[in-house]
């Protein structure tokens, strides 16, 4: 399994992740449905925690319905570690909710060199998969 991500979404996932420092940041990967994630949807973590995050429900529903409009499908779900490796908790497992997505994490452990790692989260199943910068 391959996430294919372009190189400018993946930049600023990175700086968004960075921007939300020291709590953790969010934020959905969108594409056209055989593409790879092209567009990048930053949202605010409702948590302002350096240990959870939570997207506020009418943000959300707000970015589906462009995405819809768009017509882009959810291709990651996007959140960042800011002391911890870039590998689902207990809780990211939990509330995994969309199984067709990819979990997006980066680890901000060293501010200085990001770690991205992607998931595929399927009930109590972590299945860790590529990444391709197009």
């Amino acid at each position: 399994m391959t996430i294919k991500i372009h190189k400018g979404v993946y930049d600023r996932m990175i700086a968004h992740a960075k921007s939300g420092y020291p709590n953790e940041a969010c934020g959905i990967l969108a594409g056209k449905p055989k593409g790879p994630a092209g567009v990048f949807y930053p949202m605010r973590n409702a948590d302002e925690s350096p240990i959870s995050y939570f997207m506020d429900p009418r943000e959300q529903l707000g970015v589906f319905k462009k995405m819809r409009e768009a017509g882009l499908e959810m291709k990651g779900i996007f959140h960042s570690h800011v002391a911890s490796a870039a590998y689902p908790s207990q809780k990211d497992v939990r509330l995994a909710f969309y199984p067709e997505a990819s979990a997006v994490i980066v680890s901000l452990s060293d501010l200085k060199k990001p770690v991205v790692c992607s998931f595929k989260i399927d009930r109590e199943t972590v299945t860790e998969e590529k990444i391709e910068i197009v």
